[in-house]
């Protein structure tokens, strides 16, 4: 019988990212799909600062800015003319490495990742679909359908349902999945074609309810197209073509389409499952979480559950961390997954509002009020950190204790920089680890040696104060470089009495 540490049910990005952060941690995984190849007319296309950094772990950051696009600025537009221009290129300069919008397509984004995979020896399973599970005490008995119409009955550890917003995993566990669905009809067109809006940057347009973006995508004239429609033609969109859409884009934004590459239509829910864990079987991205495509956060929000359940899974199964440590995965993400469905609903819903009331806003008064906010650095700061994820955090969670300088527990570790390098050097070790900024004690560096977890003592600078840390404290940090304790003083027990209170034996990880 086939028998795997964690046994994954999908293979979009957070499928994919979860096997590979596991893989890198030294966890034996297996990973299925039922499609029989990776996906070709994928939607998601951003790729946020948070992820990014992230990615910086496993070298995955540079590939991703390389092979992608970075979005210069973006413009809003109203009856065929741009009102209002947004420039992105480093609206979160100083805050991140990776102070900018980048556009890196799902289905090559994918590509990357099954690639970086198969460098680890482990390949997706193809045409291989779950038909059920059953889990016990000790593991999870899964039943497989495989490419030649047998059944296989497999054993893991854990199981991980990564399989989307129709999930089998979910219905398996019979978890519920309050929520709605928008009235509109969603379509995706990749593109190739020329007008003012084929110029790298991104267009939307105010002019009416039904929204219509254009995305640019690396390469000269290529660009996707991203729309609703609410009218009749929504109540057919199994027939609807891109001749029956296209002409609004044609007309309001100046597009000269010279040729269609794919043309998809979707309907987009807004959901948060009541749980994402039920004793061995976890739920992860669209199983878990679905929400309107505002704000670009679907993928990476996905992403980050992945990152978030790897770690703690790997630390569990190794034998470094007690089954507790487990539970916090559910706290940690359904949190913040319940925050991100009510705030891009509302963003849509304000997007698409329909009446004069609405369409005063989105055309006469959003683009006056835009230009005027983003002249401001902390309007464009505070837009760039949500938007982006950096400012997602687990303050007042079970792992998270402490307040230094401007950090407090749950926060991502801030980013700091100047002449001499930056603080997130370190990070590229999947493992626990200690930073201070500043001076620490003698007995912190003999505890840190004597326990192996790795401290990193930067002399004091001007750039880590305008950064908000606190100087001669510490900062503990878990392996996906949250902070664990923010603390002002520089004794060791701190750290000892954290770790047997939540059950932690060793910090070992990936270097």
């Amino acid at each position: 019988m086939h028998r795997s540490d964690v046994l994954i049910i999908g293979a979009g990005p957070t499928g994919l990212v979860l096997a590979l952060w596991l893989s890198k941690l030294g966890v034996r995984v297996r990973i299925v799909d039922k499609a029989s190849a990776p996906g070709t007319t994928s939607r998601a296309l951003a790729v946020q600062a948070r992820t990014l950094e992230l990615y910086r772990q496993l070298g995955l950051a540079d590939a991703v800015v390389q092979n992608g696009h970075r979005v210069a600025a973006a413009n809003f537009w109203v009856k065929g003319e741009p009102v209002a221009h947004l420039p992105l290129s480093q609206v979160g300069e100083g805050l991140t490495p990776y102070s900018f919008l980048e556009i890196f397509p799902q289905d090559e984004h994918e590509r990357l990742l099954i690639e970086r995979l198969e460098a680890f020896g482990i390949s997706v399973e193809r045409n291989t679909e779950l038909a059920g599970f059953e889990q016990t005490a000790d593991g999870i008995t899964a039943t497989l359908h495989l490419p030649d119409g047998q059944q296989e009955i497999c054993q893991a550890c854990y199981l991980a349902g990564c399989d989307g917003a129709r999930s089998v995993v979910r219905k398996t566990l019979d978890t519920g999945f309050p929520g709605g669905t928008y009235q509109q009809i969603f379509y995706v067109a990749d593109v190739q074609g020329s007008g003012p809006t084929f110029n790298g940057e991104l267009h939307v347009d105010l002019d009416e309810a039904d929204f219509l973006a254009v995305f640019p995508l690396a390469g000269s004239g290529r660009a996707r197209l991203i729309g609703t429609v609410r009218d009749e033609r929504a109540e057919n969109a199994e027939t609807l073509r891109f001749e029956d859409v296209s002409r609004r884009a044609i007309e309001h934004m100046n597009v000269k389409i010279e040729q269609l590459n794919w043309f998809s239509t979707y309907r987009v829910h807004h959901r948060v499952a009541d749980h994402f864990r039920n004793g061995r079987a976890f739920l992860l991205g669209d199983a878990a979480h679905v929400h309107s495509p505002a704000g670009g956060q679907g993928m990476n929000t996905g992403i980050g559950d992945a990152i978030n359940l790897a770690w703690k899974l790997a630390a569990v199964l190794s034998g470094a961390a007690e089954g507790g440590l487990l539970d916090t995965y559910e706290t940690e993400r359904i949190a913040f997954a319940r925050k991100l469905v009510a705030t891009t609903d509302r963003v849509f819903t304000f997007v698409t509002a329909d009446g004069p009331i609405a369409d005063l806003l989105r055309t006469r008064l959003a683009p006056f009020l835009i230009p005027k906010m983003t002249s401001f650095e902390t309007s464009r700061q505070f837009l760039f950190r949500t938007v982006s994820q950096i400012t997602l955090n687990y303050r007042g969670m079970p792992l998270s204790t402490g307040v230094a300088g401007h950090v407090h527990g749950g926060d991502r570790l801030p980013w700091a920089h100047d002449g001499e390098g930056d603080n997130f050097e370190s990070l590229k070790c999947l493992t626990w680890q200690v930073h201070v900024y500043g001076d620490t004690s003698d007995e912190m560096i003999a505890w840190c040696q004597e326990h192996h977890l790795p401290l990193h003592v930067f002399d004091w600078r001007p750039a880590f104060e305008v950064a908000g840390l606190g100087r001669n404290g510490f900062y503990l940090l878990r392996p996906d470089t949250y902070v664990a304790i923010a603390e002002t003083c520089s004794d060791p027990k701190v750290i000892e009495r954290y770790f047997r209170d939540h059950g932690i034996r060793s910090f070992f990880g990936a270097s």
